[in-house]
């Protein structure tokens, strides 16, 4: 339906079959030589042991548990603890909840969010697992430096190793040696491993275990997915044929824009993990001629979607490959009753579940965008578990690995970001020889631009 102009064609994906085995050969190589410690992680079964000794640890003395942390460190364990504890869990009662911990995210050195979360919690009940892998990032140090300062002044500096956890790499971290200097709590990312891909390092791990999620069967469908993900083929391959279809997708067909789609609220974090995942290992300048690799990647929740951007993606430049993703069976059942019989045009509604509705709707969608040659795959998940949640991670982890093989890229740095993150330095005052630099260039490149009322 899609058609040759826009759609990937069979033996398109057979001419990349060359380029696809050097790109498999490059991950072996990886994996064998430990350059990478993400394939080897789902294995680790010592870290979780411990892992769970400290969650319930947690869950016997704490009611609130905040994740401080941004980036990786952030999204994998929102998407987790999303995915699987209920949209209303800090809503409950403790009894409800079966005294299993509230969960909250601070990503944002937003001084209304923070101050209004630590406001609103009993301190004396909430610990706060910090997460950086560097151990020195900007906004994750400024919030728990706050946090650190009100817990102390409210109770003790002997009250810092019972409230907070820390979860970092680096041995020379700034964090670690606050963790060291006051005895907190520490867990280890691997030095191997990028914080974007640390879902199933201690990052993720230890608040899904907070949250009573079963971390074993996270792990064991992630083990799942890499077994049934070995073969260099591609059409033996699901992670690699769907890498391969988004790089044709961008590099033969012009969809510079990948959108991703969870057809289920619960998904919706998958998505923004997933925009993160691929935005930071996928873009790269290639050459000195000034040529990049990677999609922008945006998530779009069905089918509040279908009212918002749905137009866009239809009418629209046809520069876009979408990604559904498809709960085939909900956790709960919610019939529409038939309450307004004197109504025709809806009738049709009645007696039907909510969850027939939605995937309804993204069968529509689907049709529709391939009927205007717009292209798109589709991962289903039969349910919601923590099998098919840790199988479905890993599988886009895997495919973006590979994808990056396909643009010949490092998929695990990300330089650009560091220049950002300077300058905020050294607009803060940072003395460095390097934050100087860029501070002359800003002050210099800021008085031209007002000459000319452009800023």
């Amino acid at each position: 339906m899609v058609g040759d102009k826009h759609g990937i064609q069979e033996k398109e994906l057979k001419e990349l079959d060359k380029h696809a085995a050097e790109a498999h050969q490059e991950i072996q190589r990886q994996r064998t030589e430990k350059l990478t410690g993400i394939f080897d992680l789902p294995y680790d079964t010592l870290l979780v042991q411990a892992i769970m000794a400290i969650a319930n640890e947690i869950r016997r003395s704490f009611e609130n548990f905040v994740v401080i942390g941004t980036g990786g460190a952030h999204l994998g364990p929102r998407c987790l603890c999303q995915a699987l504890t209920t949209s209303h869990h800090n809503f409950l009662s403790g009894a409800a909840r079966k005294h299993i911990p509230r969960i909250f995210f601070l990503n944002n050195p937003d001084p209304d969010e923070v101050k209004g979360l630590l406001d609103s919690l009993d301190l004396r009940s909430t610990a706060f697992n910090i997460i950086s892998k560097s151990g020195d990032t900007m906004d994750t140090m400024s919030i728990f430096m706050h946090v650190y300062n009100v817990v102390q002044r409210r109770f003790s500096k002997g009250a810092l190793s019972k409230h907070f956890i820390i979860t970092t790499g680096s041995e020379k971290g700034l964090i670690r040696e606050v963790a060291v200097a006051d005895k907190l709590k520490t867990l280890s990312i691997p030095e191997n491993v990028n914080e974007r891909f640390s879902v199933f390092s201690p990052v993720g791990l230890l608040p899904a275990a907070v949250a009573n999620i079963n971390i074993k069967d996270l792990l064991s469908g992630a083990i799942a997915m890499d077994k049934q993900c070995s073969k260099p083929e591609l059409m033996e391959n699901p992670a690699y044929l769907s890498g391969a279809i988004h790089y044709l997708a961008q590099t033969k067909k012009g969809k510079n824009i990948s959108v991703m789609m969870p057809y289920s609220s619960a998904l919706g974090a998958v998505g923004e993990w997933y925009c993160h995942l691929c935005a930071e290992s996928l873009a790269k300048k290639t050459n000195a001629r000034g040529n990049h690799s990677g999609q922008t990647p945006i998530t779009a929740l069905g089918s509040a979607a279908q009212h918002s951007l749905m137009h866009l993606f239809l009418q629209g430049p046809n520069d876009k490959i979408f990604t559904f993703l498809e709960l085939k069976k909900f956790e709960k059942e919610c019939p529409i009753p038939r309450v307004f019989p004197t109504i025709e045009a809806l009738n049709h509604l009645t007696e039907q579940d909510l969850a027939v509705l939605l995937n309804h709707e993204l069968v529509a969608a689907e049709f529709t965008l391939a009927r205007h040659e717009r292209p798109s795959v589709k991962l289903s998940l039969g349910e919601i578990n923590a099998m098919n949640i840790g199988a479905l991670l890993y599988f886009l982890e895997l495919q973006t690995v590979f994808t990056a093989g396909l643009y010949h890229v490092n998929g695990f740095e990300q330089p650009q970001r560091d220049e950002v993150e300077t300058l905020t330095h050294a607009l803060l005052g940072l003395k460095t020889p390097e934050c100087k630099d860029l501070l002359k260039n800003f002050k210099a490149e800021t008085k031209e631009k007002k000459k000319h009322k452009c800023l």
